[in-house]
């Protein structure tokens, strides 16, 4: 893409996200300059899903390596495959912003109207075979009652990564950011048109090769978590997602109370995935175990893992009143977020042919698995 368009979308996208002053692109420094580089280079435009990490380095060191090594680096499955994957998990998570970003994508990497099925949710209506199962496996991975995955063991790894990363970005996106990268306003009728146009100006940075493995140096390793364990066959996805986790989690210590932290992750041990619906009756009972003065932390971690689309302006108001900045609002709800995520992975079943010990860990800690390599 030409300088000019870069500096435009730069422009753009960082004006996106809301309720954090993100590091603008000509102020970065450091670590947040190395990952604003990776991301325009492999992803082609300073996302927004990326940047609203930035106050907190650490939160946004993870949150591209985990989306760039399972998303974006060339591997045993296809792009197409992993677009649709991340399309279908944030129809799901009732996250239109992403549903957009991906069906754009998958506009510049399959023929005929697939692309168009998978942005619209209707799956049944996808010509491609795999790709119709696969969507249709990621729309209800996160539950229950989830079904087996349609794919070949080895591109197990990848896939259910895309899905477990996405599970993460569409809690933290529905936090940030609008309900779609157009502008608002756009008619219905213009919108088909745009994301086709952005699908073909999206398209080389979406089908050149990505060498796995070249984000790890920005975190340090990490024993891989029990509930990840099935990555462990692709060593730059686990490690990945080792490293991410782990940053996640130091980030939680900082800036959640261990007495929030207990309750989220004993409220996702025993939740099913569905959505709890538009009443925050269930929040109000869940949180009446918290002191007063951790009220505001609990009810925004908590809404944020299980119910991001019902996170609203007077919630993150309500968590800052006693003065927490960016950093903290960007480490509790990516820690509140990853933690359902793994809950997620935690009961995702490998493809035939993979071998995998189901453990339960809905959120940091417990058992690990040490990985056989290490590429920091």
């Amino acid at each position: 893409m030409t300088g000019a368009f870069v500096r435009a979308a730069r422009r753009g996208t960082q004006q996106q996200v809301e309720h954090v002053s993100v590091v603008r692109a000509e102020a970065a420094r450091g670590r947040v300059a190395e990952v604003y580089a990776q991301v325009e280079r492999d992803f082609g435009v300073l996302a927004p899903p990326v940047i609203l990490h930035s106050p907190a380095p650490d939160a946004l060191a993870a949150a591209w390596v985990m989306l760039r090594e399972t998303l974006i680096a060339t591997g045993k499955a296809g792009r197409a495959a992993k677009e649709a994957v991340a399309a279908a998990v944030s129809h799901g998570n009732t996250c239109p912003y992403c549903v957009d970003v991906h069906g754009t994508m998958l506009h510049g990497l399959v023929q005929g109207g697939d692309a168009t099925a998978v942005a619209g949710g209707r799956f049944e209506a996808i010509a491609d075979p795999h790709l119709r199962a696969v969507a249709g496996w990621a729309r209800d991975c996160g539950t229950a009652a989830g079904a087996s995955p349609p794919f070949p063991a080895a591109q197990g790894p990848e896939l259910a990564g895309v899905a477990v990363v996405f599970h993460y970005y569409n809690r933290m996106v529905n936090v940030f950011l609008g309900t779609s990268p157009f502008p608002p306003g756009t008619p219905a009728r213009l919108r088909g048109g745009l994301m086709r146009l952005a699908g073909r100006v999206m398209r080389p940075a979406a089908t050149r090769h990505r060498a796995p493995g070249e984000s790890l140096g920005l975190l340090p390793p990490a024993p891989l978590p029990a509930d990840l364990a099935w990555a462990a066959g692709t060593p730059a996805v686990a490690e990945a997602l080792a490293r991410s986790a782990a940053a996640i989690e130091r980030g939680g210590e900082r800036s959640v109370p261990a007495a929030v932290r207990a309750l989220v992750e004993t409220a996702l041990a025993g939740w099913d995935g569905r959505p709890p619906g538009l009443s925050r009756a269930w929040a109000a009972d869940a949180l009446s175990v918290l002191p007063r003065r951790e009220l505001p932390a609990g009810r925004l971690a908590l809404l944020t893992a299980m119910a991001s689309y019902q996170v609203d302006r007077p919630a993150v108001e309500d968590f800052r009143r006693d003065g927490a900045g960016d950093v903290a609002l960007v480490e509790l709800t990516s820690w509140a977020a990853m933690a359902a995520a793994r809950r997620v992975g935690g009961r995702l079943t490998p493809a035939e042919g993979t071998k995998h010990e189901e453990r339960r860990q809905p959120g940091g800690g417990g058992d690990t698995l040490d990985l056989p390599i290490d590429a920091g």
